[in-house]
């Protein structure tokens, strides 16, 4: 059993989660998805060690599978079919409006998104909220939330995420309608002044941060030792990070984290997840999991609290090394469609 737990932002202030969220990206982007029941037992794991009153986070998305299809939703369609008691123990978000990779927020685009990903769906489970997952940089975000105001007036979901986005972009949306979470990329490997910045708007307007990437895709998991140790068609043979040379120099800090983390009798994986939340009251972990052991594993992490030394000591190995490759593969920024 967990303990600590958080409340949501915005218009979702009254839902309580767990300390840390659930994504279930991995189990579908993958070459060789992970089977139906390994997945159930991994997001059941989560929801049956949440203390009474509270919802797991779950984060899936429109395009969650190899060839962009909506098979992660369907995945979720036939857990929902099977375990029906657990569709009101989760918080559902859900990332969509995404064409050929890149963000299409046109009205007609989010429209069709919502309604895709609720037919994928299936009748049980209602989206709790849907976010666009990139801004559009070629539709004002005032009009993109005046079209998920309208799409929540007509009881489509009921709750307003962002992913991606800068602070100003943020602090925009937010005055047009109120945003319950923004997702950005967070981890010992990944934490400047953007995140910085969204962070303290966030905190400041009462809205939460979903860290996504929390293990710097699965690196810092103490998990990935090499390239071998991922299946062929991984799609995080793409980032840079991940290149044989970036990925020795990274594993180095792996290493140093791990034997710190052996020192607080954890895994190297709670010690980041611990950093991370560690953040801000309105940071939330975003890890994912196939597996029902790191399910609790993550979960477990909530619970963990760093002290001031034990903070600093991170801080200076990540520091004292740097980190080589960037979060994608080299492409600038705007052309990957983040900090829109």
């Amino acid at each position: 059993m967990v303990h600590r737990t958080t409340k949501l932002g915005g218009t979702a202030s009254d839902v309580t989660v767990a300390r840390v969220a659930h994504g279930l990206m991995m189990m579908t982007w993958v070459p060789t998805p992970a089977p139906d029941e390994q997945c159930f037992e991994a997001i059941k794991a989560g929801i049956d060690a949440l203390p009474p009153g509270s919802k797991m986070f779950l984060n899936s998305g429109e395009f969650y599978a190899m060839d962009r299809s909506t098979g992660n939703l369907e995945m979720l369609s036939r857990f929902f079919a099977k375990y029906p008691e657990y569709a009101d123990k989760t918080f559902l978000s859900v990332k969509g409006a995404i064409k050929n990779l890149a963000p299409d927020n046109s009205p007609e685009s989010i429209r069709a998104s919502v309604e895709n990903i609720q037919r994928a769906l299936g009748p049980i489970k209602k989206i709790d909220l849907f976010q666009p997952a990139r801004i559009d940089r070629k539709v004002p975000i005032e009009q993109t939330m005046q079209t998920m105001v309208a799409l929540i007036g007509e009881g489509k979901f009921s709750h307003i995420g962002l992913s991606e986005c800068n602070a100003t972009t943020l602090r925009k949306a937010h005055a047009v309608h109120p945003v319950t979470a923004a997702e950005i990329e967070i981890s010992p490997f990944e934490y400047g002044e953007n995140q910085k910045n969204v962070i303290a708007t966030a905190e400041e307007l009462g809205i939460s941060v979903l860290a996504y990437s929390p293990l710097g895709r699965g690196f810092l998991s103490g998990k990935i030792k090499s390239a071998s140790d991922l299946q062929e068609g991984d799609i995080r043979f793409r980032f840079s990070r991940f290149k044989d040379e970036n990925m020795q120099y990274n594993l180095v800090i792996v290493n140093e984290l791990e034997a710190l983390a052996k020192t607080k009798d954890i895994t190297v994986a709670q010690l980041c997840i611990a950093w991370v939340a560690a953040l801000g009251p309105s940071v939330i972990p975003l890890p994912g999991s196939s597996k029902a052991t790191r399910t609790l594993e993550n979960l477990e992490a909530g619970d963990i609290v760093l002290d001031a030394e034990e903070l600093k000591k991170m801080n200076e190995i990540i520091e004292k090394h740097g980190v080589k490759g960037d979060r994608s593969n080299g492409l600038p920024p705007e052309q990957m469609h983040l900090w829109g």
